[in-house]
């Protein structure tokens, strides 16, 4: 079984990491007599040991070295080493070809020389020539890593054969062509700038959310709906999943986990998840709970837990009807995975297909509301030796009685006019808006100077380094309406006590989100991982 890491890229030369046609092998066949079916090299070795064999190989030679003064890079090669460098990937060559043609093609070459590859393996080295596995045993070898954390591609099926029987992972490079051949390869693609995207499918990911891009590769691979019964399908920004189950109500579910806080956990689980299902204008009613423990955990501190859950639960009239619980070593602190269900009439579900160019765009509350109470939580020390006050942390602590939306969605939910309604989580309002506009399918301009942010917000990302809007925000929500909407909604909004924010509009079809401030363009900000993995890393 292949690995699904690798820790370098092997390339073929000709027509994989320079342009293809460069040796004429008609020509080559034509001077040494070999026959069409038959591989050159293993031609010239079935010829008996004397001057015809030394002849037919100095004709090779010849031929290769002239073709190498006429060898140019393929397209993309500057880009792929430079992302492989990135990576801190190992790189090699591996070729049927002579070293020296391989040196010569070289002197062709600008901004990129031979030492940027760790290894080469030619035909001068002491292996048998592809399709034979030999000589990528013998790259993992110099390389220190196993055959199967490696990804070879090559433009011929000789590459293909000699990847998958040393178990690496193969990827065959058409070249535009649409070219085929006889055996499998894991990955197919037309040319070098494609493989980064491959590379990328086996290497590790930063901790957090995992990444909106590769979610969406993922869910376009698969048939979501084979059961007509469900009417809100997993999407990017899609908060929770709802089912038709009777004639006019539908069952919301959610699944969410709690990773970064220990600190009162139990209830970052039951709000997180109960904010996801108030997003689609349902009622939080069931909850199950899967709960890890790292190895060294004692019964207090499991009851302990146990005993918020079901406090916060009581707290927003949730049912914690089951679960289940273990102690573990395959966590270092505790994990609570959360799935909720809730209950709506089918005539009040908030789907955000129903955003419409002209929509406002409101948010409650700030931004990075959660991340300012675990940051608070779980960084106490290292705050106070930043120079931030007990009275300040304590503030800060406090935030995690913000952390639900439940009362502002409410009031959206039963608002004539509301188009949308997502919940700002990990990877902050940079993400949030992003998904929003991902869901409803339209673009969505942002003001930055209405964008709310908490004094102590500020402070806090201004010692620790970090971007409010990237940092983990639940307890805010964004609501999308229809313009006529606006006032009356804002209006009731503050009457529950909740504060709400206008930060922008909703545009034509399509998604991104395009910034401004005081009406001039700016870069939207874009986070990798959420800003908090910084600390807990």
């Amino acid at each position: 079984m292949k690995k699904t890491r690798i820790k370098g890229v092997l390339f073929d030369f000709d027509g994989t990491l320079t342009k293809p046609y460069a040796i004429n092998f008609p020509l080559i066949r034509k001077k040494l007599g070999c026959p069409d079916d038959r591989p050159i090299l293993e031609f010239i070795e079935s010829l008996p040991d004397g001057e015809n064999k030394k002849k037919a190989y100095e004709i090779l030679e010849k031929l290769e070295m002239e073709a190498a003064e006429n060898t140019r890079l393929n397209n993309g090669v500057h880009e792929i080493m430079d992302f492989i460098k990135s990576a801190n990937l190992r790189a090699g060559i591996i070729t049927r070809n002579m070293l020296g043609s391989v040196k010569r093609a070289f002197e062709n070459f600008r901004d990129i020389n031979i030492t940027d590859f760790d290894c080469i393996i030619t035909r001068d080295d002491p292996v048998k020539p592809k399709p034979h596995p030999g000589g990528i045993f013998l790259v993992a070898d110099m390389m220190g890593i196993r055959p199967d954390n490696l990804l070879v591609i090559g433009d011929y099926v000789f590459d293909i054969e000699a990847a998958n029987r040393a178990g690496a992972i193969s990827v065959f490079i058409t070249n535009g062509n649409n070219g085929e051949i006889s055996a499998g390869y894991d990955h197919k693609i037309d040319n070098l700038r494609e493989l980064q995207d491959i590379i990328r499918l086996y290497t590790p990911i930063a901790d957090g959310k995992f990444p909106n891009y590769l979610l969406e590769k993922f869910l376009k691979e698969i048939n979501i709906n084979n059961d007509p019964s469900v009417i809100i399908n997993p999407g990017i920004g899609e908060d929770a999943a709802a089912m038709d189950i009777r004639s006019h109500e539908v069952v919301v579910l959610k699944s969410d986990p709690i990773t970064f806080a220990t600190d009162s956990i139990g209830e970052y689980a039951v709000i997180v998840n109960a904010n996801d299902i108030a997003t689609s204008g349902a009622i939080p009613r069931w909850m199950l709970t899967t709960l890890l423990f790292p190895t060294g955990s004692t019964p207090a501190g499991i009851f302990n837990i146990l005993r918020e859950l079901n406090s916060v639960c009581k707290k927003f009239k949730i049912t914690l009807c089951g679960g289940h619980t273990e102690i573990t070593d395959a966590v270092t602190r505790p994990v609570i995975i959360g799935m909720l269900a809730g209950t709506v009439e089918k005539t009040d579900l908030v789907d955000k297909s129903s955003v419409k160019e002209g929509d406002a765009v409101l948010i409650t509350k700030a931004v990075a509301v959660e991340g300012t109470s675990i940051i608070a939580r779980e960084f106490e020390s290292r705050l106070i030796e930043a120079g931030m006050s007990e009275d300040e942390i304590n503030s800060c602590k406090d935030f995690l009685s913000m952390l639900d939306v439940l009362k502002e969605a409410e009031v959206a939910a039963g608002t004539d006019g509301i188009s949308a309604m997502h919940d700002v989580t990990e990877g902050g309002l940079a993400t949030a808006l992003w998904e929003l506009s991902m869901a409803g399918r339209h673009k969505i301009r942002v003001h930055m100077e209405n964008i709310p942010v908490f004094p102590q917000t500020e402070k806090i990302c201004s010692l620790l380094n970090i971007h409010p809007l990237g940092l983990i925000g639940s307890g805010s929500l964004l609501i999308c309406c229809r313009k006529k909407s606006v006032k009356n909604l804002i209006a009731n909004i503050f009457k529950k006590g909740v504060r709400v924010t206008y930060i922008g509009e909703v545009l034509e079809k399509g998604k991104g989100i395009e910034a401004v401030f005081q009406g001039k363009k700016v870069e939207w900000p874009e986070f990798e991982t959420d800003e908090i993995t910084k600390l807990f890393a």
